[in-house]
């Protein structure tokens, strides 16, 4: 799999570096534009992950996390059919907090705070 994979990598280096090279680029030109997005990838990308991981964390720990009063809207939540799992009646990725069923939510949210 590892051999596949540097195969192709290795076809569309070579692909890219034919067309720069075609349209009147020179070695130098192309290995100038490597070493941009090399710098481009190290020195912004990373750390603005960095950063946005740092600001979701933060800003997650901070909020309240009460999900809003429960109304029981006719067209909302309508089970016109069972899930086929479970009890039929949870989505697949159910959370008892945050999801609510057509008659409320499950766990009674301000017993835990």
């Amino acid at each position: 799999m590892a051999g596949l994979a540097s195969f192709v990598l290795r076809k569309q280096f070579s692909t890219s570096s034919r067309r720069l090279m075609s349209h009147g680029g020179t070695p130098e030109e192309l290995e100038a534009g490597v070493k941009l997005w090399k710098n481009l990838s190290l020195f912004v990308g990373i750390p603005a992950v960095g950063l946005c991981m740092v600001n979701t964390v933060i800003s997650t720990k901070e909020e309240d996390h009460t999900p809003p009063e429960f109304h029981a809207y006719e067209h909302m939540r309508m089970r016109t059919k069972r899930f086929p799992w479970g009890d039929g009646n949870h989505s697949l990725f159910h959370n008892p907090h945050a999801n609510a069923l057509p008659n409320g939510y499950e766990v009674d949210i301000h017993a835990h705070h």
